[in-house]
């Protein structure tokens, strides 16, 4: 190949293409016939002419004018393709192609699949939390505390991890029971307790108060009881 045909080769410059539409397209139902029209679409576009023929089209690939016409056609009524319109500064209309429906669903389809993956995340989190509630009590849960442990996330929209946090509380507590874990996450919620964090500085201050409260008391050092600090926010 000789330089001068190497530099116009170089000249034409290249497309881009997504990643994103490479690995997506059948995903978002687009067969490979319809894939390379909207490439041919998307070259013509980068290189200046933003509203090709089917003629032209045709030219560059294996398609008669007729499929490209009918292709073309279709690429429309599904939502991939439109047609809009602009004036240049003489204010002639001049028609164009836009791919931004095809880059819209593109990114519905991305939010979809991200909404998809976290409900299902939140789904075996609340799988899981049964699993560790019934463990703790060593039993399999009544029904009145199946409707609580949904009431606490469905209507009180208390994160999973907050009840888990609760449920250890009540554990160190000694007091298993899901009045208390109630309490426990209503005292949380009141005072504004939405993270792990927030809800251990507020367990960690609780239990400082206590073991003041227990320290100022007027009895001889030998009764008086320190009262651990539990890291119940610990797996």
């Amino acid at each position: 190949m000789s330089n001068e045909k190497l530099i116009d080769w170089l000249e034409q410059g290249n497309i881009s293409i997504p990643k994103l539409l490479m690995i997506s397209y059948k995903q978002l139902n687009i067969n490979e016939e319809e894939m390379m029209l909207l490439l041919h679409i998307l070259t013509f576009i980068e290189s200046g002419n933003r509203f090709p023929t089917p003629i032209e089209i045709a030219s560059r690939m294996t398609f008669t004018e007729t499929k490209c016409t009918d292709l073309l056609r279709q690429l429309i009524q599904r939502g991939f393709l439109e047609i809009n319109e602009e004036s240049d500064e003489n204010h002639i209309i001049h028609e164009k192609y836009s791919l931004r429906p095809l880059w819209d669903k593109m990114l519905q389809m991305l939010y979809q699949q991200n909404m998809n993956e976290k409900i299902q995340k939140e789904q075996q989190l609340e799988i899981d939390l049964y699993s560790i509630f019934e463990q703790e009590f060593g039993r399999p849960l009544s029904p009145f505390e199946c409707e609580s442990l949904s009431m606490w996330i469905d209507q009180d929209h208390h994160d999973p991890i907050i009840i888990k946090a609760a449920l250890r509380e009540a554990v160190i507590s000694g007091k298993m029971n899901f009045r208390y874990i109630d309490r426990i996450l209503f005292e949380w919620k009141k005072n504004g307790i939405r993270t792990i964090e927030q809800a251990q500085s507020h367990s960690k201050k609780f239990r400082q108060s206590q073991q003041k409260q227990r320290n100022n008391e007027n009895q001889p050092d030998r009764y008086k009881q320190t009262i651990p600090f539990y890291n119940w926010l610990e797996n």
